[in-house]
């Protein structure tokens, strides 16, 4: 048997009834628009924590400034920032998996080899920003929600390339192989 060849980057078909590697096709977040506020409120506070340091009147004191400062930043701008980008979303040759949480990880998880509907949403603020909501289906677990992502379009086309070509292999796979010759007699 020859080995397999690639065409256009795409890596070798694996022989029958061989385990398949699984590889990373995409991993992105949300789209960081979400974001825009937490940076509108770092630069105002660094503008006030600026204009105030030294001109306070009497009662109040620099460290007050700056605790308040901290409290703000950690609440308004670290915090969200954490959030987003604890919200992981994975593409591999199997499977479509969602991780979220900072401290309590949440991961969800769906089959290529099931087979699943998926669902294009895109409000008007997402078609400016080329984002959009995708909604996984496949009729048994609850639907995977992927919001929110950037270049919604070409996730949307990768995902149908990776079911297409899991439920290809799968049906492959289940196809009894040919039997083998019989070896030749030995003298």
């Amino acid at each position: 048997m020859t080995q397999p060849t690639t065409y256009g980057g795409r890596p070798p078909m694996v022989v029958p009834g061989a385990p398949t590697p699984e590889l990373r096709v995409a991993r992105f977040r949300g789209h960081a628009r979400r974001l825009f506020w937490s940076a509108l409120v770092l630069i105002a506070v660094a503008g006030a924590l600026g204009f105030f340091w030294g001109n306070l009147p009497a009662p109040f004191e620099n460290w007050m400034l700056l605790t308040a400062a901290a409290a703000l930043v950690l609440f308004l701008v670290l915090l969200p920032y954490l959030s987003w980008w604890a919200h992981v979303y994975t593409i591999t040759t199997r499977r479509v998996l969602e991780r979220s949480g900072v401290f309590g990880v949440r991961r969800q998880e769906l089959s290529h080899v099931r087979g699943y509907t998926i669902q294009e949403r895109r409000g008007l603020l997402q078609r400016m920003w080329g984002a959009g909501t995708l909604v996984l289906t496949n009729g048994v677990d609850q639907p995977m929600r992927l919001v929110n992502i950037p270049s919604v379009g070409l996730v949307h086309e990768a995902l149908v390339d990776q079911v297409e070509v899991n439920q290809i292999l799968a049906h492959r796979d289940a196809q009894a192989l040919p039997p083998a010759p019989p070896a030749p007699p030995t003298a």
